[in-house]
């Protein structure tokens, strides 16, 4: 008879992707991957995407044929597990006088039937204890249920130190992102409060000067009101004179007097241009400069990218063509899948870039491993250097972590953040409309990363829009 194991070891590979059952008349697809032939006809009918369901691959043609042998180990998994269904309704009977087992054998630890103690064979059972399997059952049960008791007050006794751990881990963490916080944000401060500083310096600076000129500029006010004075002064005598020859004699020379020393009045105001302008502006231009990460100026290396995507000529946009572009099938260029990576590797330091996704229906964005298989099946996961998140059918958001994270989005983002600090062993990924935190993995990095763009396929095999990378503002 098979085993339990064995039965269990088959269904793990004979199980359809689609219907997690075991295969049916399966079919195995141009890509290499397997399904019952009805799943895969019902699939392709609902998406009408010439697509495989596990590796996304597109083909130009509906091509299905039928693996035989993969249906055969199907059947004997069926066959197997049918004859453990039947073994568990029959009763237990004794392999060598084919007798139901009734007694339990405590001396040898063995079920035994009535026979074994009356035969040749069975002598060596007389002399051991042996009881009724019920009440052997009993026995054991209340054996269990002390032993059970020992090991419950043991697991909470350990829960208790793995939670006093958890808590002192947490506590940790906590203070360390807290500071982290507040050093980042001090350093915000300290660029506001030395713009401010400048801004009231500045102002104290030009209130002195007009001050200065004012000061200078009221002495000449009095020293020329004094001056004036003094010319009514004589002018009301020279009224009063009879002489008309002398009269007119000193109305000569008072003529020439005032033309040459006419008054300039200055009248200086504070610069309100600098001190009443957009001075937040102003700050933020200032804080630029000390952004870290500064964000990054990424673009997309065409010859990564596959034969279906398009790059545009400033290699920022990547969409999916209208036909397969002639290029060469070379190592760096991904082939089936519809990828292309960025020109610029990390191996050190926080970096940051946008991705304008608008709203499109299907994408894929994230980080990867220089040395990731470009060619034939891909395993999205960390474990094979891939942190990346993806969008499909228009809503469903996923990590690709083990197991997959659906993302629980309030809003759809139009542009996608992605964050990677290096050292730290983050990627992390933002809505860049309102930097709302998407989804962080945590990891080792030991390898160049590269920035990683798909714009894919939509649910119906239809190109979905253009991945835009947006250039830093910064530099």
């Amino acid at each position: 008879m098979a085993s339990k194991q064995q039965a269990e070891g088959l269904a793990e590979y004979l199980n359809c992707p689609i219907c997690l059952d075991l295969f049916a008349e399966p079919v195995i697809l141009e890509c290499g991957h397997n399904f019952c032939q009805g799943c895969i006809r019902r699939y392709w009918e609902d998406s009408e995407a010439s697509s495989c369901p596990e590796c996304r691959e597109v083909f130009q043609e509906r091509r299905l044929r039928l693996n035989r042998a993969l249906g055969n180990l199907a059947e004997r998994a069926r066959s197997l597990f049918q004859q453990q269904e039947e073994q568990r309704q029959l009763p237990f009977y004794c392999g060598q006088h084919r007798e139901e087992l009734k007694l339990f054998c405590e001396t040898d630890k063995e079920l035994i039937c009535v026979m074994c103690l009356d035969s040749r064979e069975g002598q060596s059972h007389r002399s051991h204890n042996f009881m009724l399997i019920s009440e052997a059952v009993e026995m054991y049960k209340e054996k269990l249920k002390s032993l059970s008791d020992i090991l419950w007050a043991k697991s909470t006794l350990l829960e208790a130190k793995l939670a006093q751990k958890h808590v002192l881990e947490v506590g940790d963490q906590t203070s360390q992102l807290q500071e982290f916080i507040t050093s980042e944000f001090a350093k915000m401060h300290q660029i506001l409060m030395r713009t401010e500083k400048r801004l009231i310096l500045e102002l104290k600076e030009n209130v002195e000067i007009i001050s200065d000129k004012l000061e200078r500029n009221l002495l000449d006010i009095q020293q020329n009101l004094n001056n004036i004075q003094e010319k009514l002064s004589r002018s009301q005598t020279q009224l009063d004179q009879e002489d008309t020859i002398a009269f007119l004699k000193d109305q000569a020379e008072q003529q020439m007097s005032e033309d040459s020393g006419q008054l300039l009045l200055v009248a200086d105001r504070l610069p309100m241009g600098i001190f009443r302008g957009p001075l937040q502006y102003t700050a933020w231009k200032e804080m630029a400069e000390s952004i870290s990460p500064v964000p990054a100026s990424v673009t997309l290396n065409p010859e990564t990218a596959h034969s279906w995507l398009l790059i545009s000529e400033d290699l920022t946009t990547v969409r999916y063509a209208n036909k397969q572009q002639e290029l060469p099938d070379t190592p760096e260029r991904f082939n089936p899948s519809l990828c292309v990576l960025g020109s610029q590797g990390f191996m050190s330091g926080r970096h940051y870039w946008e991705v304008v996704v608008g709203d499109s229906s299907e994408w894929d964005l994230g980080v990867v491993k220089e040395s990731i298989n470009r060619k034939g099946d891909i395993t999205a996961i960390p474990q094979a250097g891939y942190w990346i998140v993806w969008l499909r059918n228009g809503n469903d958001y996923k990590a690709g972590s083990v197991p997959r994270t659906p993302l629980k989005l309030h809003t759809r983002p139009r542009k996608v953040g992605v964050y990677l600090d290096y050292e730290g062993g983050q990627v992390s990924f933002y809505n860049a409309d309102d930097m709302s935190h998407l989804h962080t993995f945590t990891d080792l990095f030991t390898e160049k990363l590269y920035p990683f763009f798909s714009p894919c396929l939509s649910g119906h095999g239809e190109s979905s829009e253009p991945l835009k990378i947006c250039q830093s503002r910064f530099h």
